[in-house]
């Protein structure tokens, strides 16, 4: 393809009708006064869209529109330019056409970056139009920041040495040294862990080497070894940013700081703990962007969610939600406190630590430290009229027991448990020790669930199960197994290579029926057991897994994973 020519954008979208005189004439003064690109106007204008103004580009020149949404990148031609190079060009390399590069560009008129790619590339290029948003996003998701944070990792060792670190000195780097190796390698990691939507990271000291690792949908990819003498480097820095004691190195210490990511507030809860070869930190991430689901997007089975939204309605009882850590419990009572949050209600929340700011709500955060107890702020929570309490977790008798009586004087009471399944629930509490008279009058239902990753769109294909996943899968579909349509993630840019995006969460539930009552209160639990299971009638995580299967938004293998098997 020739060489482009220069074209005027405004023309161009008056011929093409995107635009109309008016709008261009607005636009124009526009850009005459703030000295923005003239289709970022139009765009912000509302008078055209990216796609539109580049399907209009792409059509006078005679060059195709690609639409990057739906694409899956070559990993070794998009590296033939930098991060760098993409973001400075506004153009990727797509794929290869008849021995010459296929080239997307935002601006495909822009001829200095033209023939700088043209130098760079030492290959004859091909036009193609892309919009400008879509390019961002592929940037983000295929240039992978491993190399650059080794670099800072490798920069920091050698402007460490063989010296031991010195507070004093970190101490004074903390007050002005954004340029600080340590600085910019931890700005680098989080900006990172962003990108790939990790929800912890982890910085784990071995013996000849320091591991960071990102928990990406529930898990752990590893994203950088680098030699083990920047490990307390590190440590010493985030126990200043979130206020901790950076002399204390023998015990375990927990603490919270803000910060900006790449335009995003970001809560971030930080743990430490002393390992052999040194501090162990980890830092779980919480996007404060990011709104709160409701309950209607949280995908419960409908029978399901009405059933909940009815529990939680009445004016006294106790709901409680179970899973293991990080299995999305947190996520379901604040999406069902949203619901019940009104000028009517007054709502208390108990938690350890509060990790959402929810308005209009009373969220006390405890502090082990100075004797604030779950206990004891429950207790006082009580005595201030409220409607609502939710209890972060069900950690021990007494919290238990105080909750159940609240549930049992007029309150609603919303907690969590950690227990396998929700048949179990109630067999817990008695365990902890709490009276069989108060599990049976104040638990009014129990929701379980699991997280479950969802197959990337982009990649996804069809396959056929193994054997052993066949007959898992005949337990719950029977002869009907081999009449289903399976997926799975090939792996691709969008996803990692990993074949999954995102979770999703399944889940079961038990409502304490009048039966149910009478057979808890009763000697023999096993009765219980049978009686719980007869009610359920089937509708386990297990059966609502392989809804998910069957459905093609998850595997046979992530299924396996989560679900809880029950005896006949």
């Amino acid at each position: 393809m020739a060489r482009p020519e220069k074209i005027r954008l405004g023309d161009l979208l008056i011929q093409q009708g995107v635009l109309t005189e008016e709008q261009l004439k607005f636009a124009l003064e526009e850009q005459k006064r703030s000295g923005r690109k003239l289709g970022r106007i139009v765009v912000e204008s509302s008078f055209a869209t990216e796609e539109a103004i580049s399907r209009a580009l792409a059509r006078q020149l005679n060059a195709p529109f690609v639409d990057l949404k739906q694409f899956n990148p070559n990993p070794e031609l998009i590296n033939l330019l930098t991060e760098a190079q993409a973001r400075r060009f506004r153009a990727v390399v797509l794929g290869e056409i008849h021995g010459h590069l296929q080239v997307g560009f935002v601006d495909p008129t822009d001829l200095q970056a033209y023939d700088d790619i043209l130098r760079l590339t030492r290959r004859e290029v091909e036009l193609a139009v892309v919009a400008e948003s879509q390019l961002l996003a592929l940037i983000d998701r295929v240039y992978r920041r491993t190399d650059e944070i080794s670099g800072l990792a490798r920069e920091l060792t050698e402007d460490l040495g063989d010296v031991p670190v010195e507070f004093g000195e970190l101490l004074g780097a903390a007050t002005g040294a954004e340029e600080a190796p340590v600085v910019k390698l931890l700005q680098t990691v989080f900006e990172e862990a962003m990108r790939t939507r990790a929800s912890d990271i982890h910085i784990e000291p071995q013996e000849r080497s320091l591991r960071v690792r990102f928990r990406i949908d529930g898990v752990l990819y590893v994203q950088m070894e680098a030699d083990s003498k920047i490990a307390s480097a590190l440590a010493l820095r985030l126990k200043l940013i979130s206020g901790l004691d950076i002399s204390e190195k023998r015990l375990p210490l927990d603490g919270r700081f803000a910060i900006k990511v790449r335009n995003t507030m970001v809560d971030v809860r930080i743990s430490t703990m002393p390992t052999q070869f040194g501090e162990s930190v980890v830092m779980r991430l919480l996007n404060q962007n990011t709104g709160l689901l409701g309950l209607e997007r949280l995908n419960m089975p409908a029978p399901v969610l009405e059933r909940l939204r009815k529990a939680v309605r009445r004016p006294s009882g106790m709901v409680l939600v179970t899973g293991p850590t990080g299995s999305g419990k947190t996520t379901t009572l604040y999406a069902t406190l949203a619901e019940l949050n009104t000028t009517e209600k007054k709502v208390i929340t108990v938690e350890d630590p509060v990790e959402y700011r929810l308005p209009g709500i009373n969220q006390v955060q405890v502090h082990e430290k100075i004797d604030l107890s779950f206990e004891r702020v429950l207790r006082s929570a009580l005595r201030q009229d409220p409607d609502i309490i939710l209890v972060g977790e069900m950690r021990d008798q007494m919290t238990a027991e105080i909750g159940m009586r609240a549930a049992m004087t007029g309150h609603m009471v919303l907690s969590t448990l950690h227990t396998n399944d929700v048949v179990s629930t109630p067999i817990r509490l008695l365990d902890m020790g709490v009276p069989r008279y108060m599990v049976a009058l104040s638990l009014q239902l129990v929701l379980a669930q699991r997280l479950v990753r969802l197959v990337c769109e982009n990649c996804a294909e069809s396959y056929t199960p193994t054997p052993n996943e066949r007959e898992w899968l005949r337990y719950e579909l029977g002869d009907t197994v081999d009449r289903q349509h399976y997926q799975r993630g090939r792996g691709c840019a969008h996803c990692g290579g990993t074949g999954y995006q995102g979770r999703t969460a399944v889940y079961e539930m038990l409502e304490m029926s009048n039966d149910l009552v009478e057979a808890l209160n009763g000697e023999d639990l096993a009765l219980f057991v049978q009686a719980a299971r007869r009610q359920m009638a089937g509708e386990t995580l297990r059966r609502d897994a392989v809804r998910q299967v069957v459905q093609g938004r998850t595997t046979v293998e992530e299924a396996m994973r989560i679900s809880v098997q029950f005896e006949d």
